[in-house]
């Protein structure tokens, strides 16, 4: 047989050759698939929340409502993203969605009590309800924040029994957990105990890097004590290294007390 006969009879058989059949996914596949890109956006989320960068957190919160639209932790961190915004309402909304969704998921408790505590502080025993129901999960990995939080909030009402014993409960499980700490001085300098409050501030800050937080109850301090020079130098850091925190915001406006 010529050559090239037998180049196109080979040829012929080549183009005969069928290709193998890509498996369409299954339905737990797409699924499993969907949940794991809504996990992987969410948690992009997050980070870009602690950076300060709202506007690449909703859109990766975004993305991850998109791949699944009932993911609970999306819903967890666009309520924190929103409350940074000051958008209150969608806040709200954001965290019942979350709660409703996964009802025994104790970040999402411990968020939504924050929540509460901070805007709508008529519902604090609420958020009290939310701490201990996250304090009560044996899953949660993180009882100190929780923890913490109610003291913070107990504080805020003037309960300062009870804001201590949740914040000793803190410091037994994170000995130096640097907010646990602070809002103990926190408690000092509320009732009235200036020197101590003081002492303990610095002793704090000398181990540690210092926040808008600890710089704002500084500057109270300082300023209760008559020492407006110490106070101003606290601003000073204030504003240089927390320009948009809500604290420095809060001294330029004249709003601390």
């Amino acid at each position: 047989m010529p050559i090239l006969a037998l180049l196109i009879l080979a040829l012929g058989f080549g183009g005969c050759v069928q290709q193998p059949r890509v498996a369409e996914p299954t339905k737990e596949e797409k699924s499993a698939r969907a949940l794991q890109s809504a996990k992987v956006h969410t948690e992009l989320a997050g980070e870009y929340f602690n950076r300060g960068q709202m506007d690449v957190a909703l859109e990766e919160v975004d993305e991850a409502l998109k791949a699944e639209p009932n993911y609970a932790p999306a819903y967890n961190v666009l309520g924190l993203v929103n409350m940074k915004l000051n958008d209150d309402a969608k806040a709200l909304q954001n965290f019942t969605q979350a709660l409703k969704l996964t009802p025994e998921n104790a970040e999402i408790r411990n968020n939504y009590g924050w929540f509460l505590c901070q805007r709508v502080s008529q519902q604090m025993d609420q958020a009290i309800e939310q701490f201990t129901q996250a304090i009560q999960n044996p899953l949660y990995t993180t009882p100190e924040m929780a923890l913490t939080n109610a003291g913070i909030c107990e504080i805020k009402r003037q309960r300062y029994d009870e804001a201590q014993a949740y914040l000793r409960k803190a410091l037994l499980i994170q000995p130096s957990y640097f907010t646990a700490l602070l809002a103990l001085v926190d408690m000092d300098f509320r009732r009235g105990r200036l020197v101590e409050a003081k002492s303990k501030l610095v002793e704090l800050m000398q181990n540690n890097s210092s926040t808008p937080e600890s710089l704002l109850l500084a500057i109270q301090i300082e300023q209760a004590i008559g020492d407006q020079m110490s106070a101003d130098s606290y601003i000073f850091q204030l504003q240089k290294r927390f320009p948009d925190s809500r604290e420095a915001i809060s001294v330029r406006e004249g709003k601390i007390n």
